[in-house]
Formats: C-alpha cells, sequence, structure tokens
C-alpha cells in the first residue's frame, strides 16, 4: 500500500499463484469435509429448509439422527475461518491505525479516519454477525435469530 509501484517485485507472479492456490486448496478441503459431514447424517422430515438460502446449520435442523459430529465440524471449520481471517482483517486496521496517527495534521487525521470509517463498520457487522450465527452454543441457537442475522450478512453489507 505504502509503494504501489513495488508491489509486483514484492508480491511476485510465483507468490500471489501459491498464495490463491493455498487458499483454494484450503477452501475445497474446507468445503468437502463439512459437506460430507452435513449429507452423512439421514434426513426423514420435512425437506423445507427453514431460512433464507440452504446453510448447513438449518439444514442439519431437518436431520432425524444425531448430529453432534457434523455441528462440530461445522463449528470448527467456521470458528477457524472466522478466526484466522478476522486476525489478518485486524492486523491491517491495526496497521493502518497507526499510519493514520503518524499523519501530522488533525484535518488529515479526520479524512483518513472517515474513509475508513464505513468500512471499519462494515467490517464490524459482517464478522459479528457471522460469530453470532456460527459460533454460538448449540442449546441456544435460534434459527428464527440466524435468519435475522443472515439479512444483515448478505443484504446490509
Amino acid at each position: 500500500i505504502c509503494n504501489p509501484l513495488l508491489y509486483m517485485v514484492v508480491v511476485s507472479p510465483l507468490i500471489c499463484l501459491l498464495l490463491v492456490s493455498l487458499i483454494y486448496l484450503y477452501s475445497l478441503t474446507t468445503a468437502l469435509t463439512v459437506s460430507s459431514c452435513v449429507f452423512s447424517v439421514s434426513y426423514c422430515s420435512s425437506n423445507i429448509i427453514d431460512h433464507f438460502y440452504c446453510d448447513n446449520v438449518p439444514l442439519l435442523a431437518l436431520s432425524c439422527s444425531d448430529t453432534y459430529i457434523p455441528e462440530t465440524v461445522v463449528f470448527t471449520s467456521a470458528g477457524t475461518n472466522l478466526f484466522f481471517s478476522m486476525i489478518i482483517v485486524l492486523t491491517s486496521y491495526f496497521h493502518i491505525v497507526l499510519a493514520i496517527l503518524r499523519i501530522r495534521s488533525s484535518e488529515g487525521r479526520r479524512k483518513a479516519f472517515s474513509t475508513c470509517a464505513s468500512h471499519m463498520m462494515a467490517v464490524t457487522v459482517f464478522y459479528g454477525t457471522l460469530l453470532f450465527m456460527y459460533l454460538q452454543p448449540g442449546t441456544n441457537h435460534s434459527l428464527d435469530t440466524d435468519k435475522m442475522a443472515s439479512v444483515f450478512y448478505t443484504l446490509v453489507i
């Protein structure tokens, strides 16, 4: 960000390809693992999913068999994905805030913070709803509150 003309030197095409390949491999592995766990349980009740879109948790609610292992896999994968992506985003924002605080003029700091404020709010709503939807205990889990949170997650953002 600080040296945009040096970006292609710092991030070579090989590093870029490696990063993209690792993300695709990780995503594919996670999707296959979660999907195989969700579809390994038996479904004998209604086939109407009580949600806006076909998500793992509302789909597991239709199961008539024990869903402990699939719920644990969904919880673990969602927690891992959220934790690592949130760490990267928070680290980036920390560095951005430090760079803004180094701006000498108060007017420049105000402009920089006002530019970043809407994005920070969107990121907060995004991660807040995801944490709320996927990382709550099964005893407190309500599909109705999930539907409301998914409105924020999909439409408001």
